[in-house]
């Protein structure tokens, strides 16, 4: 059994889980007898077991398996350790018919020198397992546990490999813990952004364009393009140069940075240019003249406009930002919503400074980090400062070779952090391949943690593409570059966005801001007059002209999540007042439409979260 839990494995909810990962690959071999096993271990809410059934499951067998599961926790049956030399340990799992686990097996004796395997036995169910376990089954809430989900699942992850069925179950100490759990599970399912990004209008997936990139629908582009605009401040703030640069570039660029090793595999196929060359006596032939690539990222071509001109120290640091659109082909199975795609657009930057000058940019930059989060009321994230492990063995492949180099910027990343105050911790073996770097960690309501940006330190493409800069000693010096995207790229802070505010968005990032719903058609004349005064003050506002009750108009926009509707009727027309209903609010409010405009247009210019 393969165990992937980040909880003490001696802890009685880890034993818990990986008891009933056993019990339910008893349960599903009496259902579905003849199937193959593939690995069962416990993870953050309960557990899974990956098989090659003999047929099908659907969700309709859900209870069936259950109520197997609670009948042989019921036996208490006694979980039995047993360990065996390898040879031995070999033919006991040929005489299982698991080939599986026969290969998983030989490679842990070849690659860990193992002398010996562990076997649990429960009942009638044996399976290589290094535990532990509960003494017996009977230690289990019957009620604890619940199957959530089937899933499809290459054998040890590999696309190469046979597709499995893996069976996704909860599991805790308590019925009352799994009840909770389930709960504020089905809650933040009602936020998932693949869900509302479809009820809401605001992206769409055609297969005709491909998988993994997104169409932004008029609604979802009003939110990227407020991020947008926020950003774009920001950076002005900071002192940034917006630059604009080509989706496509040579692989020569990509050869000299070094990024090909790195990034090929998940980089679209190479684009040949081919030419006619004759040859003398024979028709004319085709050779290869140029190789494009689509961009898997925007900085060997900041790094370009950097080397357009000789610079001076006085230039620095010089602050090159853009969203860029970048394209990588992410494997099928990973692809998600707007959460991991094929095409995106970056809130990209690259500071190019002096030595000197390092820490305090590094630092300018968390603070922007910071800034963005708390305006939007993000709270609940952390960072990891990621650096190199000199004794990784397969250090020299993942990291540029350059100790000092390393141990320097490591340093200085590690004191901006700290002046930062922002929590953070620090993890070996994760760094760029050309520096440190620094990881915003956010958890979501829907209980996952995402990277929601990336910044790094890069110390070595500088030298391989040839950067300097003229310093005050009038020689030339080699700049350090800060990458940095404080919103990461716009489709995975949408997604983490609309799931965050469950696409109830505060009035100045919301694509409707305004909705005017009139209570009769001859009151729409002063309803499109609204309209059209709001939007002259750049207000997103619209008209609910439909034949609707007024109920159901309000029903329907409240279920679309506007934050300002506008009820009016005779007495509103005659007095030129409006009546607001607010998204989340059960009062209303009858106010002179003057005063709304005044209201409202400073709600957007604060950005007020309310």
């Amino acid at each position: 059994m393969q165990d992937d839990q980040k909880i003490d494995h001696n802890s009685k909810l880890y034993q818990i889980r990986h008891s009933l990962a056993h019990i339910l690959a008893q349960a599903v071999l009496e259902v579905r007898p003849g199937s193959k096993l593939g690995f069962g271990p416990p993870i953050d809410d309960g557990f899974y077991y990956d098989f090659i059934l003999s047929s099908p499951l659907t969700e309709e067998d859900f209870k069936e398996i259950e109520k197997k599961m609670k009948y042989i926790i019921k036996l208490r049956q006694p979980f039995v350790r047993e360990d065996l030399p390898k040879t031995e340990a070999l033919k006991r799992i040929e005489e299982m018919g698991e080939p599986y686990k026969r290969e998983y097996a030989e490679e842990l004796i070849s690659k860990h020198g193992l002398n010996s395997l562990s076997f649990y036995k429960n009942g009638t169910f044996l399976d290589m397992c290094e535990g532990p376990h509960l003494k017996h089954t009977g230690e289990i809430d019957p009620g604890c546990f619940k199957i959530r989900s089937l899933a499809g699942a290459y054998w040890r992850g590999d696309s190469r490999n046979a597709m499995m069925t893996r069976i996704y179950a909860w599991a805790f100490e308590t019925k009352e813990e799994l009840d909770r759990y389930v709960k504020a599970w089905e809650e933040a399912q009602a936020r998932d952004h693949k869900k509302l990004g479809k009820e809401l209008e605001f992206f769409a997936i055609d297969e005709e364009i491909g998988k993994g990139l997104p169409l932004w629908l008029p609604h979802g582009t009003v939110i990227r393009d407020e991020i947008e605009k926020l950003m774009r401040e920001f950076e002005f703030q900071d002192g940034y140069q917006r630059v604009t640069t080509p989706c496509i570039t040579k692989t020569g660029l990509y050869h000299k940075t070094g990024h090909l090793p790195y990034y090929k595999d998940a980089m679209f196929p190479f684009m040949e240019v081919h030419e006619s060359v004759d040859v003398p006596g024979s028709a004319a032939q085709e050779k290869v003249k140029e190789t494009y690539v689509l961009r898997p990222m925007n900085c060997p071509h900041h790094h370009r406009i950097f080397a357009s001109k000789l610079r001076s120290y006085r230039e620095l640091p010089l602050r090159l930002a853009e969203y860029g659109n970048v394209f990588r082909f992410e494997d099928s199975g990973s692809v998600s919503g707007l959460l991991r795609v094929r095409g995106m657009c970056m809130n990209d930057a690259h500071i190019y400074c002096t030595e000197d000058q390092i820490e305090e940019e590094f630092l300018k930059v968390m603070r922007m980090h910071a800034h963005l989060y708390d305006l939007l009321g993000l709270k609940n994230y952390y960072m990891r400062h990621s650096t190199w492990d000199p004794e990784d063995p397969k250090g020299k492949e993942k990291f540029v070779n350059d100790p000092a180099a390393w141990e320097f910027t490591q340093d200085r990343v590690r004191r901006a952090m700290d002046k930062s105050g922002l929590p953070y911790k620090e993890v070996k073996g994760e760094a760029a391949f050309y520096g440190p770097k620094v990881d915003f960690q956010m958890s979501t309501v829907t209980g996952r943690e995402e990277t929601i940006s990336t910044n790094q330190l890069d110390f070595a493409v500088p030298a391989r593409l040839g950067l300097e800069y003229i310093g005050a000693d009038n020689k030339a010096h080699r700049p350090y570059v800060i990458h940095r995207a404080p919103a990461g790229t716009h489709e995975r802070f949408v997604a983490f966005l609309i799931e965050h505010f469950g696409a109830a968005f505060p009035t100045w990032l919301a694509p409707v801001q305004a909705k005017v719903i009139p209570i009769s058609e001859h009151i729409l004349p002063y309803a499109n007059q609204l309209v059209e005064e709001m939007r002259k003050r750049f207000i997103r506002a619209e008209v609910d002209d439909s034949n609707d009750s007024i109920n159901k108009k309000i029903r329907t926009n409240t279920k679309k999540k506007i934050p300002n509707l506008l009820i009016v009727g005779e007495r509103e027309s005659e007095s030129q007042e409006i009546t607001l209903r607010r998204y989340g609010i059960e009062n209303q409010q009858t106010m002179k439409k003057d005063e709304f405009f005044h209201w409202i247009e400073e709600k957007i210019k604060t950005r007020a979260l309310n």
